[in-house]
């Protein structure tokens, strides 16, 4: 997108108007792209994260489960360090999740260990 675009977004009622935020999606996605040149794809970057494996923590609880955990540390690390912001450990915990990476399900839900 270029600067007139996302200039056009911060008067945008309808989404969060921080020009950080706004521009950054444009600075992410071309490091995302990078990435993918890199790694053949953002898939087989991620998975390193993980040791190749979806996580399977065993949360009784909601309360159980954390926020961040060191996958989630190193991986927002690494963005950052690549030049990516707004991807804070918490959101890539989150992202973890998301895509299965990592399966925080609780005990009782019908999507554990499925």
């Amino acid at each position: 997108m270029k600067d007139e675009e996302l200039e056009a977004l911060l008067k945008n009622p309808e989404i969060i108007r921080n020009r950080l935020k706004i521009f950054s999606a444009r600075k992410n996605a071309i490091i995302f792209l990078e990435i993918q040149k890199e790694f053949g794809s953002f898939d087989n970057y991620v998975w390193r994260f993980v040791g190749g494996k979806t996580i399977i923590n065993h949360p009784q609880t909601l309360k159980d489960i954390p926020a961040t955990s060191a996958e989630s540390d190193a991986l927002s690390k690494d963005l950052k360090k690549r030049g990516m912001s707004f991807v804070g450990s918490t959101i890539m915990y989150a992202y973890l999740q998301a895509t299965g990476l990592i399966d925080d399900h609780v005990a009782d839900c019908f999507k554990r260990n499925i």
